[in-house]
């Protein structure tokens, strides 16, 4: 290779690293600035009043327009139906994620996730929790997705204690008319006494990590233009100016 073809291919992959690196962190700046707009948005609906029941969705999309809305449920619980999702945390312990359907006055059905609760130390499979109160019931909450999915090694799981928990399936495997969402329940004025945790995290946006990374590409592609000035541009112009030995 000659000393002009090696200039040009330095040079041509450079610009392609430099390029690259750039979009790179302008990307990561593109979504920075949507979850700033999604966090935006999800605090604007935690600032609305509760969510009349009768306006709740019956179809996805409603129910995703709606997550994070608060909203007071009155119904029956179907304690015979709790279902526990493993390997779920809280304050950095591990437990289960209470979730049992609330009957509503329409006939239809909630999954509402109830709280959390440790595992036992010496059987991961006891349950040591009170069931959910006989009659009708009130309770505060968030309106929220399904829960979320962790890893299965195996395949869908059913009984009481299982990994991951979708509506759908739920629904076909109960025959209950569950609603397209869940509803995280919240302390509220008077927390109920069955001993469950309600400390539930925020939606966080996490936009602090995309600007890290953008500031991470960008340095990046300063580094790799400052060696590419230093090594084919400045070296060479002080080698030539150096007088001869």
């Amino acid at each position: 290779m000659t000393p002009a073809v090696r200039r040009w291919t330095v040079l041509v992959a450079a610009v392609l690293a430099v390029a690259l690196t750039a979009r790179l962190g302008v990307w990561q700046l593109d979504r920075a600035a949507q979850k700033s707009q999604l966090q935006a948005a999800l605090e604007s609906r935690h600032a609305l009043p509760p969510l009349p029941l009768a306006e709740l969705a019956h179809d996805a999309a409603g129910a995703a327009a709606q997550q994070h809305r608060a909203i007071e449920l009155e119904g029956l619980w179907l304690a015979t139906m709790t279902v526990y999702l493993d390997n779920r945390q809280m304050n950095g312990r591990p437990g289960f994620h209470a979730i049992t359907p609330l009957r509503l006055d329409d006939g239809s059905v909630v999954l509402v996730q109830r709280g959390w609760l440790p595992r036992d130390a010496d059987e991961r499979t006891r349950i040591k929790a009170a069931p959910p109160p006989q009659g009708r019931v009130r309770l505060q909450g968030r309106i929220g997705p399904a829960p979320a999915r962790l890893y299965e090694f195996e395949a869908a799981a059913s009984g009481p204690i299982r990994q991951n928990l979708d509506i759908d399936g739920f629904a076909r495997e109960t025959g209950l008319p569950l609603r397209p969402l869940t509803v995280v329940q919240e302390d509220g004025t008077v927390p109920p006494g069955d001993g469950l945790l309600r400390q539930w995290p925020r939606p966080a946006a996490a936009v602090h990590k995309n600007y890290g990374y953008a500031f991470q590409w960008f340095a990046l592609a300063a580094l790799i233009l400052g060696l590419y000035v230093w090594f084919q541009l400045i070296r060479p112009y002080r080698a030539r100016q150096r007088p001869p030995a």
